[in-house]
């Protein structure tokens, strides 16, 4: 049951639209005619693109300033762009960004690999932090992944020796 009797009048802020004369609204705008000047402004020239950009279907032009992306490549820029044919509103765009993103963090792996770098997953991942703040959840995660990698050894050995029996007559 929420208490309703609490004091918050302590709290910085609270409250501060009950005063009319502290309200951000008062006293109300007086209209000077300026807010029809700003329809006679030119217009600055879009920014061009750099780099493929895919952008909805819902939306035919791309917006006026965007960041500078990186362009879509390899497995998960095919992934992508499949993305951007279906409407925002479907699961087709979404499940597949989230896939490529999936993918192209495999693919980040597989470059640094290529190039000499091995990752420091523990440090990218943030294992330092919640090990600080979240030990319990670290554990968890460690029992999980020890349980079901036991499982997977088991069942890879398990499968070995009935074929190696086999071979033999045994």
């Amino acid at each position: 049951m929420e208490n309703t009797n609490l004091n918050y009048k302590n709290i910085p802020g609270w409250n501060s639209d009950a005063d009319p004369e502290n309200e951000p609204t008062y006293p109300m705008k007086k209209y000077t005619g300026d807010d029809h000047a700003r329809l006679n402004w030119k217009r600055p020239p879009l920014q061009t693109p750099t780099a493929e950009i895919l952008k909805s279907i819902e939306r035919p032009n791309l917006s006026a300033t965007f960041g500078t992306p990186v362009p879509p490549s390899g497995l998960s820029g095919m992934i992508r762009r499949f993305a951007f044919k279906f409407d925002e509103s479907e699961y087709g765009h979404w499940l597949n960004l989230l896939l490529a993103d999936r993918v192209n963090v495999v693919e980040g792996v597989i470059d640094d690999l290529l190039h000499g770098h091995v990752p420091n997953c523990f440090a990218e991942e943030g294992w330092k932090a919640e090990w600080k703040y979240n030990k319990k959840n670290v554990v968890k995660k460690v029992v999980k992944v020890a349980l079901l990698t036991a499982a997977v050894v088991f069942l890879f050995t398990k499968n070995k020796e009935k074929k190696s029996k086999n071979i033999f007559g045994f």
